[in-house]
């Protein structure tokens, strides 16, 4: 922290997600109180949808999932523009800032906002401008890390950033109910939009990133182009089919990890009290930036492949002691620290790989590729299947069948990680950027 770059690095991290984290954790609990609905869409979309569609389908549409999945689609969408305009048009930092100001004055405006469609639009300029930024936040960290490997440690203040957010406002708000509560879970979005407003002043302070223009050293035209390219080299293909799997799986934890705790006992659940949920799935949270200091060594030491493999397997244990001892409270608590392991090792090896492996001249957009499948595509199903597989499919006579639910990510962990393990055989040294780009072209 003495280093000041790097301590503008890890306050842009902190800034950047203390923003997600003010408004994501109580936002389901806040579109109901809107009336917004979680299964019917709205009623001027409701003409377009076919009567004959599946629920599994139909469920994309209701007036929360279109909300909800506003964020997933911008991680989809973001790689073919804004990744693009980062690695190919405007210096990096200068794009946070604009993302931020524009991004940060549509939250603004969300805690102004009671109807559908303006929400919704207003949420989806948000987010079309947010999400891209996490790639750019990692651009222009790893730019200016001496070793990637130590991105870590300042990636570690996005989970501070979160862990300032989030529970505050959990606190703050514990003791409210009704329309209360419903008129101070407006403040999330404004806090929110404040800090996003910071983010884009503090852009100014930071090292300039410049773009790479195309035709400049081989630079083509267009960035997410040149790294979907890379898809070609099976280490690649392999890792990002991956990815997507255990997005899912990390979705699905947070579509059931309340519900679950919050049963009772009796019912099949932990029968943990309201008002611990969330502390105790933040435990996952703090273990998360323990293992963010210890990445870097773990990395230097086991390599990618032994790293990210930790990181999957955390998950089908977890979900073992879930399935298997649902009323030992200290157990299931105990486990949460394994939260830590399976968000770093994996997602945060991830990212650095990509900026390792992927030609230079196409950062943004190479973190985006990853971010298409970690808060996009995976997100997506995840947050739009996860709580209805459950009602679906678990649910018999109103009660839970958490011991046969939690098989379903369970099993897709282990089977992630055995095809990680059988056919991820990334080049045991880095490879320069040119050599890759080279590489992905054949």
């Amino acid at each position: 922290m003495n280093n000041p770059i790097r301590f503008k690095l890890f306050l842009m991290m902190v800034l950047e997600f203390f923003i997600w984290g003010a408004w994501l954790p109580l936002i389901f609990a806040y579109l109901p109180s809107l009336g917004f609905s979680a299964s019917d869409p709205p009623q001027t979309l409701a003409s377009l949808i076919p009567a004959g569609l599946p629920w599994w389908l139909r469920v994309f549409f209701s007036e929360q999932a279109l909300i909800l999945n506003a964020f997933p689609v911008a991680a989809i969408v973001g790689i073919f523009f804004s990744n693009q305009f980062a690695d190919r048009n405007f210096a990096a930092e200068r794009f946070l800032g604009f993302s931020q100001f524009v991004g940060g004055l549509a939250m603004v405006g969300l805690g102004f906002t009671r109807t559908f469609w303006p929400f919704f639009g207003l949420m989806l300029v948000h987010c079309l401008l947010y999400v891209p930024t996490i790639s750019i936040t990692n651009q222009i960290a790893f730019a200016h890390l001496k070793d990637s490997k130590d991105f870590g440690f300042v990636r570690a203040g996005g989970t501070i950033g979160w862990i300032l957010a989030a529970w505050p406002f959990f606190f703050i708000f514990s003791g409210l109910s009704g329309p209360e509560l419903k008129a101070a879970t407006r403040w999330t979005y404004i806090v929110a939009g404040i800090a996003s407003l910071l983010l884009a002043g503090w852009s100014l302070m930071l090292p300039h990133t410049p773009p790479k223009k195309a035709g400049e050293a081989g630079a083509e035209k267009f960035a997410w182009a040149e790294a979907f390219k890379l898809l070609k080299r099976p280490y690649v293909l392999v890792l990002w089919l991956v990815t997507f799997v255990d997005s899912f799986v990390h979705n699905t934890y947070f579509a059931w990890a309340g519900v679950f705790f919050g049963t009772p006992a009796d019912a099949g659940g932990v029968g943990i009290a309201g008002k611990w949920i969330m502390p105790v799935m933040s435990i996952g949270q703090i273990a998360e930036i323990l293992t963010m200091f210890v990445l870097g060594a773990t990395l230097r030491r086991l390599g990618y492949r032994m790293t990210m493999i930790l990181g999957i397997l955390a998950y089908p244990i977890r979900f073992a002691v879930w399935a298997f001892f649902p009323h030992n409270q200290a157990l299931i608590i105990l486990v949460q620290a394994l939260h830590g392991v399976c968000y770093a090792f994996f997602f945060v090896s991830v990212y650095i790989f990509a900026e390792e492996y992927f030609p230079k001249d196409v950062r943004s957009s190479a973190q985006g590729l990853f971010n298409f499948m970690i808060l996009g595509l995976g997100a997506l199903v995840g947050y739009a299947l996860g709580p209805k597989l459950r009602l679906e499919i678990f649910v018999q006579n109103g009660v839970t069948d958490f011991h046969r639910m939690f098989f379903v990510p369970l099993f897709a962990a282990a089977v992630a990680a055995i095809s990680l393990a059988l056919f991820f055989r990334p080049p045991a040294k880095q490879q320069p950027a040119a050599a890759v780009k080279s590489a992905a072209a054949v």
